[in-house]
This record gives structure tokens, sequence and C-alpha cells, in this order.
């Protein structure tokens, strides 16, 4: 098939490839940003021209190529010790996850992740006065629940980024986030290899012909991060968490 027939299997036209465009380029200013968030952001957009199924494995395929691309330039600043106490927990979240995922309805896990997003991001915005550093031991929940959240809703980075944010200067809590989402994506990607989904070429192709966006977005994302302050950026991160939990919430009760 040419590169046109396979674009032609999906029926949207100038102008939903306009909005799809517009909807990379912003989860992916957010991505460079926070390292995270591609799917509340992206979600709601693209729902409009594919289904959920189609959504998922796209993001993946993107947030595979833009992990690697925010660690390569960063992997020096890569804190290894947070990095191996958090892969462990992480990979066992990710194992729940995917059971869960395939056992169970997820609706209500949907709802109490939002409210506990939510609950957290409006505790850290009122209240001035907290530990400025978490224990290590925070590593075993941190990285087991976002393991699992990632697996099953495509967005625990935000846990990653509590837990590092907490204990890392700016630059090295960015790199391990990078890292930790690498591996994570990894892992999601295999699993949707294994299940076929990437048999299908429009897919892959709707994905290459998307990355010029994604890219654009990247680079905004990492110039706007180079402005901030630490106080600034945790800050940011932390109304990120804040959307995310409220965009869930709205998931589930649209569901």
């Amino acid at each position: 098939m040419s590169m046109m027939e396979l674009l032609g299997a999906w029926s949207w036209g100038a102008g939903g490839w306009a909005v799809i465009g517009l909807a990379i380029v912003l989860a992916y200013i957010v991505f460079g940003i926070a390292g995270f968030g591609t799917a509340l952001v992206a979600g709601p957009m693209l729902i409009l021209f594919m289904p959920l199924s189609k959504i998922v494995p796209l993001l993946v395929l993107l947030d595979f190529v833009a992990a690697f691309g925010n660690l390569l330039p960063s992997r020096r600043d890569v804190a290894k010790p947070e990095l191996l106490r958090l892969l462990p927990c992480m990979a066992i979240g990710c194992t729940l996850g995917v059971i869960f995922l395939l056992n169970l309805k997820s609706d209500l896990l949907l709802l109490l992740m939002g409210l506990f997003i939510s609950a957290y991001a409006v505790y850290s915005l009122w209240v001035k006065a907290r530990p400025a550093q978490l224990s290590a031991a925070w590593a075993v929940p941190m990285g087991t629940v976002g393991g699992l959240f990632g697996a099953l809703f495509g967005s625990g980075g935000f846990l990653y980024a509590i837990y590092l944010n907490s204990r890392l200067p700016k630059d090295a809590a960015r790199a391990t986030q990078s890292a930790l989402i690498s591996c994570s994506t990894v892992v999601r990607l295999s699993l949707f290899v294994i299940a076929g989904v990437y048999a299908e070429l429009p897919l892959l192709m709707l994905a290459l012909c998307l990355l010029p966006a994604m890219a654009l977005g990247l680079w905004i994302g990492r110039r706007l991060s180079m402005k901030l302050s630490r106080e600034a950026f945790v800050r940011l991160v932390t109304w990120l968490v804040l959307a995310s939990g409220i965009a869930l919430i709205v998931r589930y009760f649209s569901t």
C-alpha cells in the first residue's frame, strides 16, 4: 500500500488533521516541561476522531520516541540510586496493572485515582509549609502505584514527579523521570506489540506523520522549562497534576 492509501484509512479532513496536530503539540509541550501528561492533554481532543483503543497505542509510540529524546541530552543528570529504587517497584506495578486491566473493570479505580491526584494537588498548592524531602522509603509506594496507574490509565508519571521533585534538583529530577518514563513506555510498547496492535500499518503511518508535531512540542516545552526556577517548575507540575486529576474524574462520569 502507498502512503496516501494508508493515510486514507483515517476519514477526517484538513480540519481534523489541524486539530490532531495541535493536540499533539500541546501534549508534548507539557511532556517537555513535566515529563508526563500526554494522554491527559491530547486524549480529550483525539477522542473526537478515533477510539481510545487507537489513541493509547498511538501516544505510547510517540512517548517512546519523546522519552528517549528527553533522556539522551540529559542522561548524565540521571540520579542512578533513585532510578534503581524506583525501577523494581515500577515493574511490579506495571505487572499488577496489566493483570487488573485484563481481568477487572477499571472505572472505579479511575475515579479513585482522580480523587487522590486532585486531593494531593490541592493540598500541595494550599499548604505552604510541608516537608522539603520525602524519605527514600516512599520509592516503594510511589514506584509501585505509579507503575500500576501507568499500565491502567497511561498516566502514572505524576507520582514519579512528586517523589523525584521532593528529593532532587530540577535537572536531575527531570532526567531521572525521563529514564523512568522510557522504561515504562518500553514495557507498554512491548505489550501492544505482543497483542498485535501495531500490525495495523495505518496506525504506524499516523504516528510517523505526527512526529514533527511531537518534536515541535518538545522543543517548546524544553525552552520553557529552562526559564523556570525550581519552585516555579514544581508548582507548575502540581497544577498539571491537579488538571490530570480533574480530567480523570470528568472521564469517569462521562463514561
